[in-house]
């Protein structure tokens, strides 16, 4: 009985991540287009994170809704390395090494697409 109320407590803490990222995503895209409303958008929209880091502190519209789409996309990855603690937990060996996987293909993925700009 403990394993499944474990099991339930988990589930809810992935909810969680997934509902507070995807607000917290919104909630900086939406700073972004405040701030695009009130000041001319620029030629060039940072895609380099680095950019986006220097963009958002200089309050640039562009730079916030890209942190936000960033956010957006680290959401999911940040629920698989939960979902990797919660099958270590449980000693489910065969999930780990399945979710290490898809972590993995995640990771690639968005190497390649940072190589790829």
């Amino acid at each position: 009985m403990e394993n499944k109320e474990e099991m339930l407590k988990i589930e809810r803490s992935i909810g969680y991540i997934l509902r507070i990222g995807v607000v917290v995503s919104a909630g900086i895209i939406v700073i972004g287009m405040l701030l695009l409303f009130f000041q001319p958008a620029n030629d060039q929209v940072p895609t380099d994170l680095w950019l986006i880091f220097q963009g958002v502190l200089k309050l640039n519209g562009e730079a916030f809704i890209m942190l936000g789409l960033f956010c957006l996309i680290l959401t999911p990855v940040l629920r698989v390395v939960v979902s990797i603690v919660a099958f270590a937990k449980e000693k489910d060996y065969l999930y780990v090494i399945i979710t290490l996987i898809v972590l993995v293909i995640l990771i690639i993925g968005m190497t390649f697409g940072l190589v790829e700009k």
